[in-house]
């Protein structure tokens, strides 16, 4: 572990020893042999030289600042590899098939109709670029379309008879216009594309099927995944006997095709019209096939949802059936105290909770996901009885007993990458009111528990001259509010980073814009009306009366930000920030208002002077808030003497409060 003087030099070591790295592991004998082809020595999106990064399954050769930005488009629609570095990547066949095909042919294609006005180059910037690739890769907005567009059926047909010639614009120009690369054949003896292409010994046709081995969708493979209603084939579906079956019309003699329930794995219902039609639904196979469905009735797609899904959830998991999820299916999870082997379980997403069903039917407390400490991906690893593939790890704080860590593990890719963006987006803010917000396991919205956390963990924040009076840089302050709704879980506040003004400021712009309000709508006006009782002790009565009747995250997030007043204005000698100067700046900021009706600074100010008893704070709490003051005195006591003694103090008191929990947790445990 290194550290040095400065940010701007960390970053200078970092990205000298990131170059030192690639130049020990590069190999220039791949990237010679592709740059062969006079195309692909330039990069196919903006025409940058000696490109050195490559999409294996696109096959265009692309800049390293490119590459970044295809990575960003997700592997689903671009796999990106480097031509000096990832050396086993690249078979003869992956070789010959970017000399043979390369930039030439997949510009032919995938930019036949760029306008000069939206082209980019070299020294375009990263947001010009980034909108170029979506534009061209991902919504598919430049390509040539194959004449067979939108008849899935003849394309799925021309795919089969392309694979079995040399012909291999036409196979990637059908593949990224909609035809299945995993389409029936209707050969018993060659069920897929890729087996055509192996009998009739296309080797460059079989690696270009590998790399682009995806789903069964119906719409582009890397273009927009959100339909048009053009693109999807209108037909006649029925569920009997465990066998869902869909029809040309209803008049066919037979189906279409058929999906057993021993087949379903997982049944989704998307928002509504994201995919051109009112309501849709997907269905995840055995077979990593993904079918999506759509009606303009939203209760009837929400029927055939629950239909599809009783019909492959076991008995012992039907409970899930009576929650209003958008996905249920099947997973493998380990948790708890027996984390050596995974077992099978039934998983239900309702809302912002995660409903977890045992393989015995034993039913798990459900995970709030929106209270989570941490939720990232990662390689599970310790059995050869496991599977293999992409893992999510959750780690939960939905209460102080139940913290765990849940591992959650997909058989199939396709079905669990599904699963994880569905997990990320009911793990975000969804919306501006409190409820709505990343939670900690105390109810405050985490966005708020972050900034507070920012501005007290240094003493000489809190008793900063102004603090909250003064505004912070209005763009900063933008930034860093969108940012924390958008994913409070993922920002680090860092001292040198990020000003405490701005953050101060932060935090009063996310109050004063939060909808409904901090005290709500319904119980604003009685709140500045308690103002007027003259009787001390009735109005600590009514303010508590009140405090009882707010929803819960509303009442632990004001006791919090109070709690925050009342050490502030301890140290308003230094910070010129008593209760009433706070008052003045969070009344108008709390209540939403112009700040003419001094009766929301008044109760501001009440709140803050009677503290103890409207929040009943117990003597616990208050000897601990008194120790951290004392703390922070020490500290800056120590500072102005010049010993180091108060960080000595601080360090002391910090590390006894950790042992504390870590006993604490230890108990839980036994």
């Amino acid at each position: 572990s290194f550290a040095a003087d400065s940010e701007p030099e960390k970053e200078e070591w970092v990205e000298a020893m990131r170059q030192a790295v690639a130049a020990a592991l590069s190999t220039a004998e791949v990237a010679e042999r592709v740059w062969a082809a006079e195309a692909n020595r330039a990069c196919a999106d903006c025409g940058a030289p000696q490109p050195e990064w490559a999409s294996v399954n696109l096959c265009v050769v692309i800049c390293k600042r490119c590459a970044g930005e295809h990575r960003g488009l997700g592997p689903s629609v671009s796999k990106v590899r480097s031509l000096k570095m990832d050396r086993k990547v690249w078979t003869e066949e992956l070789v010959e098939l970017f000399v043979r095909v390369g930039n030439a042919v997949a510009n032919r294609f995938w930019a036949a109709n760029v306008p000069p006005s939206e082209a980019i180059g070299p020294a375009s910037g990263s947001d010009e670029r980034r909108r170029f690739l979506v534009a061209k890769y991902r919504e598919g907005k430049y390509r040539r379309y194959h004449p067979l567009f939108g008849n899935q059926e003849e394309l799925d047909r021309a795919l089969c008879t392309a694979v079995t010639t040399g012909d291999l614009a036409e196979t990637q120009a059908l593949v990224f216009c909609g035809a299945s690369v995993s389409c029936a054949t209707g050969d018993p003896g060659c069920p897929s594309p890729l087996a055509l292409a192996r009998r009739s010994g296309q080797r460059l046709q079989m690696e270009f099927l590998m790399h682009n081995q995806t789903s069964g969708k119906t719409w582009p493979r890397a273009g927009d995944p959100r339909l048009c209603r053009a693109e999807f084939s209108r037909r006649w579906c029925a569920l009997q006997d465990g066998v869902f079956s869909y029809y040309e019309s209803e008049r066919s003699a037979g189906p279409n095709g058929e999906i057993r329930a021993e087949e379903m794995v997982c049944v989704a219902h998307n928002a509504p019209r994201a995919h051109g039609l009112e309501s849709t639904f997907e269905l995840y196979t055995e077979a990593e096939r993904l079918y999506l469905f759509g009606l303009d009735h939203p209760e009837a797609v929400r029927e055939w949802v629950k239909c599809l899904a009783k019909c492959f959830v076991p008995p012992r998991a039907e409970e899930l059936l009576s929650l209003e999820f958008e996905r249920l299916g099947r997973l493998h999870y380990k948790g708890g105290l027996s984390l050596e082997r995974a077992k099978e379980g039934w998983f239900a997403l309702a809302g912002s909770a995660l409903h977890v069903c045992s393989g015995a039917g034993e039913r798990e407390e459900p995970l709030q996901l929106r209270k989570l400490q941490e939720l990232c991906r990662c390689r599970w690893r310790g059995g050869t009885s496991l599977l293999h593939g992409p893992y999510s790890m959750i780690h939960d704080a939905s209460s102080a007993l139940s913290r765990r860590t849940l591992y959650i593990q997909g058989e199939r890719k396709l079905d669990f990458l599904g699963w994880v963006q569905a997990i990320r987006r009911a793990a975000g803010s969804a919306g501006d009111t409190l409820s709505e917000q990343q939670l900690t396991e105390a109810d405050v919205p985490l966005l708020v528990d972050r900034c507070i956390a920012y501005i007290t963990q240094c003493g000489a924040w809190l008793t900063s001259e102004g603090i909250y009076r003064k505004s912070g840089q209005n763009s900063k302050t933008t930034g860093l509010l969108e940012a924390l709704r958008k994913d409070a879980r993922g920002v680090r506040l860092k001292e040198g980073e990020h000003h405490v003004d701005d953050v101060a400021n932060t935090l009063k712009r996310f109050f004063r814009e939060l909808g409904d309000g901090l005290f709500t709508k319904r119980w604003s006006q009685d709140w500045l009306r308690a103002t007027a009782l003259e009787d001390e002790e009735q109005k600590i009565g009514e303010y508590r009366r009140l405090l009882g009747n707010l929803p819960t995250v509303n009442r632990a997030t004001l006791k919090t930000l109070i709690n925050h007043l009342f050490r502030v204005q301890r140290f308003s000698g230094d910070n010129q920030m008593n209760t009433h100067n706070l008052a003045i700046v969070f009344g108008p900021t709390l209540f939403q208002t112009d700040g003419k009706d001094y009766k929301a600074g008044r109760v501001v100010e009440d709140l803050i002077s009677h503290y103890v008893k409207i929040f009943n704070v117990n003597d616990q709490e208050m000897k601990k808030q008194q120790d951290e003051i004392t703390a922070i005195m020490k500290m800056r006591e120590a500072a102005s003497s010049g010993t180091q003694q108060a960080g000595d103090f601080i360090c002391t008191v910090y590390l006894e409060e950790k042992k504390t929990e870590a006993e604490q947790h230890v108990k839980v445990g036994a």
